[in-house]
């Protein structure tokens, strides 16, 4: 099947692989808006695997696995970028969600649960948990943080290279460590969440089973998770 020009049955590449392509399809989509349909990235992946099969070189040494895992992430995400899947509202609503944590840590000293959250921003509980329900695809970092105020870009501003600054190498450390202290600060059952989908790459209906909940569910908890971390590491 393998020769140094590609795979040389892309029929049989799609019908060995394709299950490939839905895994990792799932594993994105828990990290992904509502908005964005699975189908949509399951097809931009066999686009990615045809294209692994017809440039694959088994003499380069790379498994056949490996080397396509590579194209077909590659083409799911820059599908993603094309189609502008992150909308505006999703980044307010987060934002929103943030300031009513920071506020409510404040006031407790401690992380406040999902009733105090909702009471904070006027909301029932099931608005609010619908309200998470919409924002997943929520990112820990977005790229409009790496804008300053003078509307400067960030790449623009920094130059990476491989004479890094120490100081620059330093602040990362930090910013790491205090990721870790921020996850670790998490509450139980959404540190075990972060953890299974970002660490074991588990998707939605995995870790469902492991928590006992729903996908619905898994996603809110993940929304809240982000929020409860981009809260803690403002200023970083």
């Amino acid at each position: 099947m393998y020769k140094a020009s590609g795979l040389n049955d892309k029929d049989q590449c799609l019908r060995e692989y394709s299950h490939l392509v839905k895994r990792l399809a799932h594993q994105m989509m828990a990290k992904l808006p509502h908005s964005v349909q699975i189908d949509d990235i399951i097809q931009a992946g066999m686009m990615g695997l045809l294209d692994a099969a017809s440039r694959y070189d088994e003499f380069h040494g790379a498994q056949f696995e490996t080397y396509a895992t590579q194209r077909i992430r590659g083409a799911m995400l820059d599908e993603l970028r094309e189609a502008d899947w992150l909308p505006r509202s999703l980044r307010r609503d987060m934002r929103r969600i943030e300031a009513a944590i920071s506020c409510l840590q404040q006031k407790l000293g401690r992380s406040p649960n999902e009733t105090e959250i909702a009471g904070e921003m006027k909301l029932s509980l099931t608005e609010f948990q619908q309200l998470l329900q919409e924002s997943r695809g929520a990112q820990l970092v977005y790229y409009e943080d790496f804008h300053g105020e003078d509307h400067d870009d960030f790449f623009e501003r920094f130059e990476f290279d491989d004479d890094a600054n120490p100081l620059d190498l330093l602040a990362d450390q930090r910013f790491k460590a205090e990721l870790v202290r921020a996850i670790d600060g998490l509450p139980e059952r959404e540190k075990m969440l972060m953890g299974m989908l970002y660490e074991q790459e588990m998707n939605l209906r995995e870790i469902g089973e492991v928590l006992g909940v729903g996908e619905s569910r898994v996603s809110q908890l993940h929304s809240q998770a982000v929020a409860r971390l981009r809260s803690w590491m403002k200023g970083y």
